[in-house]
């Protein structure tokens, strides 16, 4: 019993690092595999917020010297301040939406079927932007102008319905405003980092009681291998998409939204 749980928390911490930050939907990734396993070894809402703070600690971690630099030349470099003045106010939009309608998204959403219709439309979605060859004149996030980041924030409100994917609606966003494929999922990372901390804080406190000492072990595996994998995979996501795009992630999208709808309809 114990080296099964451990060998399912590390795959659900695998499929968590690999999928949060590619534009296809943790959230489906998750609901399908966890249910596959059947992970219930710890309740199940602190072991997925976890291993969410797991996949962000690699953004902070390769990226640590970027981000030290911004936060040090803010005072005196208009470059580090605007890259900071981008990042708050993109998350503003998606921050006040969730909090007037989070019951709603809880409630009402937050089903099979609509992050099955989400994952396709959303495949949909990004092979038609990549057809359209948008024109790009972003290529740094020190260049976004607020309203620039404000328009790729209101996208992100789109990731509050289950099934989106958080970094899938920034990056589609992204590219409709001009901002090149690298600089894209690079904002959508840098995102992550105060959107995910603040879900995680609030999400942790309202189940904080819920963890069992006896799940340690259970929650560092899931954590420690959130990490690793996050940390491979956005590595490889900025080298692959400055030179491939999108597209792969659209028809990928499709295919496993179909799959995990005919899943589902046949479960009944």
């Amino acid at each position: 019993m114990y080296e099964h749980s451990f060998l399912q928390a590390i795959i659900l911490g695998v499929v968590e690092g690999v999928s949060e930050f590619l534009p296809i939907s943790s959230t489906g990734h998750l609901i399908i595999v966890g249910d596959l396993l059947g992970f219930s070894s710890v309740p199940g809402k602190v072991f997925e917020v976890v291993i969410q703070l797991g996949a962000i600690l690699a953004i902070c971690v390769l990226y640590s010297g970027r981000l030290t630099r911004v936060v040090l030349d803010a005072p005196h470099d208009a470059g580090a301040r605007n890259f900071i003045g981008a990042t708050l106010v993109a998350i503003v939009p998606a921050g006040l939406v969730g909090v007037l309608y989070h019951d709603f998204i809880v409630e009402v959403l937050f089903t099979p079927y609509v992050v099955c219709a989400a994952l396709i439309l959303g495949g949909i979605a990004i092979i038609l932007v990549e057809r359209l060859h948008l024109e790009t004149r972003i290529t740094s996030v020190e260049t976004l102008s607020m309203r620039t980041a404000l328009k790729i924030g209101l996208f992100q409100c789109l990731a509050l319905v289950p099934g989106v994917s958080r970094s899938g609606a920034t990056i589609l966003g992204a590219l409709l405003v001009g901002v090149e494929r690298k600089t894209a999922a690079e904002f959508s990372f840098f995102l992550a980092i105060p959107v995910m901390l603040g879900a995680s804080a609030v999400s942790l406190r309202e189940t904080w009681h819920l963890i069992n000492p006896s799940d340690a072990h259970i929650i560092a595996a899931g954590f420690a291998a959130a990490f690793i994998s996050a940390l491979l995979v956005v590595r490889w996501l900025v080298n692959f998409v400055s030179h491939h795009g999108f597209t792969i992630f659209g028809w990928y999208r499709i295919v496993f939204g179909s799959i995990l709808l005919a899943y589902f309809l046949m479960r009944g």
